[in-house]
């Protein structure tokens, strides 16, 4: 019965912001489905992925460094779970949906390959000769590991009676896909008019959640991939300075705390 106090009464119990995505105003699931008693739309979405095969797989696909490398370096999953974090977090100041936030967070990544882009490419290498060989193989044009998430989402993971895939909310899967070749939008138009491809052909915009979703992900990575190059010793803290931006956060750090060394002064900075 701790008493929250008046500055952060309005995080907790203010309502959704009029321009963010309210789940009974969702454009609903390819396979109908009746509403859950005790959990929003949003929430089962997020529930389902992190319950999914793919989401475990996370584990073991690489961010930067190999798993074996060491168990301090990012994988997949420790980076959605970081994703994830910075999301909710600003979607809570700015009164976006956080459920929505958090199950495009946690999902943007089931599709990629292990290796990180290197895999992608290598994948990417092998569809473009199978294709060049096989003309009736060129329904799909590369590989693109954002449709290779969404695919995941749709078809790949068998949980379910009814349908294949996880049958997750239209806004959850627009979010997920981030990016899309024209070429691969039009395949997915065709099969889904007016769907998560269209506005690649329109080029219009996903929700705010999605686009929050797409910049913590850079956050993300821009500051883990620099910890995990220190830690591995690819990278210095002193390295950081040519970066003029560190370089100025760094003698605010060294100012206040001048005993400061090591990764500390980057974690500080």
């Amino acid at each position: 019965n701790w008493p929250i106090s008046m500055s952060l009464k309005p995080f907790y119990a203010s309502p959704l912001a009029f321009f963010a995505c309210d789940p009974k105003q969702s454009r609903g699931r390819r396979f109908f489905e009746a509403a859950a008693p005790t959990r929003s739309e949003y929430q089962r979405d997020r529930d389902r992925i992190v319950h999914s095969s793919a989401f475990r797989r996370l584990v073991y696909k690489t961010q930067v460094f190999l798993n074996h490398e060491g168990d301090l370096f990012r994988t997949r999953m420790t980076h959605s779970l970081e994703v994830a974090q910075l999301a909710r977090s600003i979607a809570r100041a700015l009164k976006l949906n956080e459920d929505l936030v958090e199950a495009i967070a946690l999902s943007h990544d089931l599709g990629h390959t292990p290796f990180g882009h290197a895999g992608q490419d290598a994948l990417n290498a092998c569809l473009a000769g199978v294709i060049a060989k096989d003309s009736a193989n060129d329904d799909w044009h590369g590989f693109e590991h954002n449709l290779q998430s969404l695919r995941v989402i749709d078809e790949l993971e068998h949980r379910y009676a009814q349908f294949d895939g996880l049958n997750l909310c239209f806004e959850t899967r627009e979010g997920i896909l981030k990016h899309c070749s024209a070429a691969n939008a039009r395949k997915l138009e065709a099969g889904e008019p007016g769907g998560v491809g269209s506005r690649f052909l329109n080029h219009t915009q996903p929700s705010l959640e999605a686009q929050l979703c797409n910049l913590a992900d850079e956050m993300a990575y821009n500051a883990h991939d620099i910890d995990d190059g220190v830690r591995s010793g690819l990278l210095t803290v002193e390295q950081m300075n040519d970066v003029p931006l560190y370089a100025r956060f760094q003698l605010e750090t060294l100012a206040e705390y001048p005993q400061l060394t090591g990764r500390r002064v980057l974690f500080e900075s």
